[in-house]
């Protein structure tokens, strides 16, 4: 039997046993079970990976290991992608995003595993990365893959989207309230029933699956040591805005160095260099080898040898002043070797770097607070909130960051603090980055989807479905007899003027409909007498939400589009109002 007779069959059975919901709910229980396996394989194959290498890594010498393990990684990741994918799949959940808002939830269905295997490559042998990003948009790849299958309109591809994502951040972190929180905040989903149970069914899937096979142990070893005292509340704002700060400067830089990788039109060179680079980086500072969790785990627990092992400053951590300049370069270097990884060809994302850094800037905080004796603070305990600060800064989830946290560390006690450190953190990158290092490029070409109702609809609407080229069109040196054989022809009021492909200006109707039955004009009066300037035009490209604030401001009911140059046809308010109701229902309905 052939899979269109399968489908066929299928969709009979469906019609007449489940509800569109009830399939729904099934789906995304097969979906986090799918995700929380995905997370489980990688898990274990980079933590396998990562043992085998370091263990020819000596603790108390330098070792040029790490200059050459990164470079290998890269390569491996490239050969892998150029050979066996040939596409991008970096960036995985701004490809996410890209696909919810102009692909329909289409997502190629090798980011299946494709993002999943070169992660291996890349993490595993050190590249400064993280493995959550891969893992969601595997994740994501299932639900829109199971919405393709299954011939889902767009919200319910988007929810099966959300409920990939979610099952897999269940699965890797094991925090299932953070993961249904990520799909609202960061995917842009509806806070609806609709979509939250069956967040919650793959959630839950997810998390079951990590359990089975990785145990109940969080990812990180943690008890609070000290109680939360209402007098620390001003050194958490501190450390909210210092957080900010360093978010600020984690986007930027990040943003910039991706960029010059962007430029460089050598393909080869571009791994040699940035592995290279990145090898230099790790070298001298091994705790930016791969994700960095044990440093976390170790700053967490106050083994600051292990933070420095491998290192020039191994056996000095005990020195307040090296230590510090020690944490400090991890920090400012941190940024480099993420986006280096990611310049150069590896695959990962930023997940773990932000967590990473989020706990260096809170010891960091903390250390500095201890010193002038403002009063006693926890190390520890400022190196988790920390985490969830630079989250909430970095990603713009304030929520998934306080929730996340709380449910990786077990450490509902400092619930509060949390809650203002990523607050504070929050507002300090708002001022100087309005959105996140996921949304920001897509929000520069106007193709971010967002909670806002109106503008979500518009990254929809595809501005090639909408053009319309049913318009009569008619040269300058055209008579007016000629032209009014053009109106008896058209359905029209208005008629475009066209000298080889360009448009040169338009004729309306209403203007000349005082001379048409005017014969004695006919072999006088040419199209370039009467023909007028559009007001302006616009670009297939062209964000719609642009391209609406341009029929605003010029009052016209069509506007022309031009493609290099050349006229394309016109773009109809009516006929855009009619596509965005249709889509604002589409979104809207809750079933």
């Amino acid at each position: 039997m052939n899979s269109s007779k399968f489908l066929g069959r299928f969709i009979i059975w469906r019609d007449l046993h489940l509800s569109p919901r009830q399939l729904v709910y099934i789906l995304s229980f097969v979906i986090g079970i799918i995700s929380g396996l995905a997370a489980v394989v990688l898990k274990n194959a980079v933590h396998y990976t990562h043992d085998f290498l370091l263990d020819r890594v000596h603790a108390d010498k330098l070792s040029f290991l790490y200059l050459f393990f990164p470079l290998i990684g890269i390569i491996l990741t490239v050969l892998f992608v150029r050979i066996f994918i040939k596409d991008k799949i970096g960036h995985g959940i701004s490809r996410i995003l890209f696909a919810i808002s102009k692909k329909n939830g289409q997502i190629r269905p090798h980011n299946n595993y494709s993002s999943l295997i070169a992660s291996i490559f890349t993490v595993g042998f050190g590249g400064s990365v993280g493995l959550e990003a891969p893992i969601v948009l595997t994740g994501s790849s299932m639900g829109s893959t199971f919405g393709r299958i299954f011939r889902m309109n767009y919200k319910t591809t988007i929810i099966l989207i959300g409920c990939g994502a979610a099952g897999a951040i269940a699965g890797i972190f094991k925090a299932p309230i953070a993961a249904v929180i990520f799909g609202l905040e960061v995917l842009m989903l509806d806070l609806t029933l609709w979509s939250i149970i069956p967040l919650l069914i793959s959630a839950v899937s997810g998390l079951t699956i990590s359990y089975f096979f990785l145990g109940k142990a969080e990812i990180f070893s943690f008890e609070l040591a000290e109680q939360f005292q209402l007098a620390r509340i001003p050194y958490y704002i501190l450390l909210g805005v210092f957080c900010g700060l360093v978010s600020f400067y984690f986007t930027r830089g990040t943003l910039y160095i991706e960029g010059l990788f962007d430029k460089m039109q050598n393909r080869y060179l571009k791994p040699l260099i940035g592995g290279l680079l990145l090898g230099g980086i790790v070298l001298l500072l091994p705790p930016l080898y791969g994700e960095g969790y044990n440093t976390l785990d170790a700053l967490l627990n106050g083994n600051t040898a292990e933070i420095t092992r491998g290192s020039l400053f191994y056996g000095l951590q005990d020195n307040f002043l090296i230590l510090s300049v020690f944490l400090l370069l991890i920090l400012i270097f941190k940024v480099a070797a993420t986006s280096i990884t990611n310049g150069a060809g590896g695959v990962g994302g930023i997940f773990a770097p932000t967590l990473f850094m989020g706990g260096i800037a809170g010891y960091f905080t903390a250390r500095l607070v201890n010193l002038f004796h403002f009063a006693e603070v926890s190390e520890r305990n400022f190196s988790l909130v920390g985490m969830a600060g630079m989250m909430a800064g970095v990603m713009h989830a304030p929520l998934t960051a306080i929730f996340l946290i709380a449910e990786i560390t077990g450490g509902y006690g400092l619930l509060l603090p949390l809650i203002v450190t990523s607050t504070i953190a929050f507002i300090t990158i708002m001022y100087f980055e309005p959105h996140s290092i996921y949304h920001i490029r897509l929000a520069q070409r106007g193709e971010l989807i967002t909670h806002h109702k109106d503008k979500a609809v518009l990254t929809l609407i595809e501005m090639e479905k909408v053009i319309e080229k049913d318009f009569v069109q008619v040269e300058p040196n055209d008579t007016l007899e000629s032209l009014v054989h053009a109106i008896s022809r058209s359905k029209r009021n208005m008629f475009p003027v066209i000298a080889k492909d360009m448009l040169v200006g338009i004729v309306l109707l209403d203007d000349i409909r005082h001379i048409i039955f005017n014969t004695d004009m006919y072999q006088t009066t040419y199209v370039r007498d009467l023909m007028i300037l559009p007001p302006t035009h616009v670009s297939p490209n062209e964000p719609m939400e642009e391209v609406m604030k341009k029929f605003d401001k010029t009052g016209s009911w069509n506007l022309p589009v031009i493609k290099n140059g050349k006229y394309i046809g016109f773009l109809s308010k009516s006929k855009l109002f009619s596509v965005y109701r249709k889509w604002l229902i589409d979104i809207a309905a809750d079933d």
